[in-house]
C-alpha cells in the first residue's frame, strides 16, 4: 500500500509500538506527525519526538515532532492545526497514548486513577473529537485506536480494576465512533496485540529482558498498516495482531520474536483476551500449518 500523499497524526509516539507504526508508514511514503509529552532526553526511558521523528525521516516519511499532553485541550487543537499548516490535510489518526499502572484498588493512588482515565479515554476523545472536522475533509478518513477486546472476564478487572476500565475506555469509543462517523465514511477500529510486546516502558515495569519469549513491536506495525488499507467498510472492530496478518497471508512469525528460534505457542500471551480469540488464532495457525505441510507433498 502506498501511503504517498497520506498525512497521519499519531499520539504518545515517541517510542515502543507508536514509533514502530509511525516508522512502518513512513516507509510507505506517508507524512508523520508525532504528538507526544516527551521533548528531553531521559536516561530511564529511551525516546522522545525528536529521535522518533528522525526514525520516520530515514525511513523516507516526512515528519513533525510535536510536544503535547493530550489531556489538554488547547494543546491538542494547536497540535492539529500545525498538522494541517504543515502537511496540508489530515488522512489517519492513531490514538495511541496511554498510560498504565497495574496495581490493585488500595495500591492505586488517586492520581495514577485519574491520569490513566485523563489520557486513555478523555485523551482519546478529546483527540478523535477535534480530529473530526480534519479527516471529514480526507478522500480516505481512518481512525486507529490501540486498545483491547472487550472481554468481561471477571479476571480482568480483579488485579487492576483502574487500567482494566481506562483501557476499555478507549475500546468503548472505536464502538461508538464506528457507529457515528459510518455516515462519513470514517472507518474506526481497534488494535491489541496477541502476545506481550517487548518495549522500553515494559521494561520499566517489568523484566522482559528476562522474558525471552514476547515479541517486537514490528508485528504491532505491520498489523496497523493492514488494518488501515482496509476498505472503509471494515469498521467497528476490536482486531489482533495476529490474526490480521494471518488472514492478510503472513505465514512466517518468527522475524516477530524478540529472541530467535521462539515458537508461538510459547510467547506469553497479552490480556484482555477470550476465548474468541484463542479459538480464531489456533484455527488459522492450524490452517497454515496444514497448508504448508501440503506444499512439501
Amino acid at each position: 500500500m502506498s501511503l504517498k500523499d497520506t498525512v497521519v497524526f499519531i499520539t504518545g509516539g515517541s517510542r515502543g509500538i507508536g514509533e514502530a507504526i509511525a516508522v512502518r508508514l513512513a516507509r510507505e511514503g506517508a507524512s508523520i506527525a508525532i504528538a507526544a509529552k516527551t521533548a528531553d532526553p531521559n536516561a530511564k526511558l529511551p525516546g522522545t519526538i525528536h529521535t522518533a521523528a528522525a526514525a520516520i525521516e530515514r525511513a523516507g516519511g516526512k515528519a513533525l515532532a510535536l510536544q503535547c499532553d493530550i489531556r489538554d485541550e488547547q494543546q491538542v487543537q494547536a497540535a492539529l492545526a500545525a498538522t494541517v499548516a504543515k502537511f496540508g490535510h489530515l488522512d489517519i489518526l492513531i490514538n495511541n497514548a496511554s498510560a498504565i499502572f497495574l496495581e490493585g484498588t488500595e495500591g492505586t493512588p488517586a492520581k495514577r486513577y485519574d491520569l490513566m482515565h485523563q489520557i486513555n479515554g478523555r485523551g482519546t476523545w478529546l483527540v478523535t473529537k477535534h480530529a473530526l472536522p480534519y479527516l471529514k475533509q480526507s478522500k480516505k478518513p481512518r481512525v486507529l485506536t490501540l486498545s483491547p477486546p472487550l472481554d468481561m472476564a471477571q479476571k480482568w478487572f480483579a488485579k487492576n480494576p483502574a487500567y482494566t476500565m481506562a483501557k476499555y475506555n478507549m475500546s468503548m469509543l472505536v464502538l461508538g465512533h464506528s457507529a457515528e462517523f459510518a455516515p462519513l465514511g470514517i472507518a474506526v477500529n481497534g488494535l491489541w496485540p496477541y502476545t506481550v510486546i517487548e518495549t522500553a516502558a515494559l521494561n520499566m515495569i517489568a523484566a522482559a529482558k528476562d522474558r525471552p519469549n514476547l515479541r517486537t513491536p514490528e508485528i504491532m506495525a505491520d498489523a496497523a498498516l493492514e488494518v488501515l488499507s482496509r476498505p472503509a467498510g471494515f469498521t467497528g472492530n476490536l482486531c489482533i495482531d495476529e490474526v490480521v496478518l494471518r488472514e492478510a497471508g503472513v505465514r512466517d512469525f518468527g522475524k516477530y520474536a524478540l529472541t530467535e528460534g521462539t515458537r508461538d505457542e510459547d510467547m506469553e500471551l497479552d490480556g484482555f483476551l477470550g476465548d474468541a480469540e484463542h479459538d480464531r488464532v489456533r484455527m488459522l495457525r492450524t490452517m497454515h500449518r496444514s497448508a504448508a505441510a501440503s506444499a512439501k507433498l
